[in-house]
């Protein structure tokens, strides 16, 4: 897979570093050359150039790609970026990196982002996740406005443990994609069965995440208060 990352900085630096390990073909772009200087990346394709320039992208190559990544530190060149990306080079799939949390709500599929990735968020969803055992916790959002993926961690005294994938009654538009137990991921099959410790993984509509959350965590009665 060729995947180009707009922005040397730490962020598009390690991810291009994980992408390498990967066996993945990956293109960093960024205006500063003494980062490429210095860079111990060296399976990496360098271009030093502004990624906001249409010109930059064409020599780039930029309609081989299958993904990029706008990993900058300025939200401003992350919408450009993808923007661009999809608009002009017909590029499959584009993430953004969301710098500023009040820029959130512009990563979306208007923009040209496919997967909006807000680490403010990603920090705080993991936070939640380590102190809120029992509650349903966005990780990240796929296509904004559109989906979310959302865990949740199923306590002891949960209705669900005990009972099979298949005798749950899902909400719509929302999808178990994965159980992570002992650390270990599964793949789950209608005849998996829940069990209290458990990391639910979800694909789900913002609509749905609502009535998800019903179902996993429902609120106790008067008499339990």
């Amino acid at each position: 897979m060729k995947v180009v990352i707009i922005g040397a900085g730490s962020v598009g630096s390690s991810i291009a570093r994980e992408l390498i390990s990967h066996r993945h073909n990956v293109m960093l772009i960024d205006q500063k050359p003494e980062l490429a200087a210095r860079s111990e990346l060296g399976e990496v394709e360098w271009m030093v150039g502004d990624a906001c320039e249409l010109s930059t992208l064409q020599n780039a190559r930029l309609e081989e790609a299958d993904v990029v990544v706008s990993a900058t530190g300025d939200d401003k060149v992350n919408l450009v970026v993808s923007l661009l990306a999809k608009s002009e080079f017909g590029v499959g799939r584009t993430v953004g990196r969301v710098n500023n949390p009040k820029n959130d709500w512009m990563f979306d599929d208007s923009w040209g982002v496919d997967v909006a990735v807000n680490t403010p968020r990603l920090m705080t969803a993991l936070v939640e996740e380590a102190v809120e055992i029992g509650d349903l916790v966005r990780l990240l959002t796929l296509q904004t406005g559109v989906s979310n993926l959302v865990e949740f961690t199923v306590p002891a005294d949960a209705a669900l443990v005990g009972k099979t994938v298949a005798a749950i009654e899902w909400p719509l538009d929302s999808a178990l994609v994965a159980i992570l137990r002992d650390d270990a991921p599964i793949s789950p099959s209608p005849d998996d069965v829940i069990e209290a410790g458990d990391e639910l993984f979800f694909i789900t509509t913002i609509a749905a995440e609502d009535e998800l959350r019903q179902l996993l965590v429902p609120q106790r009665s008067t008499e339990d208060q």
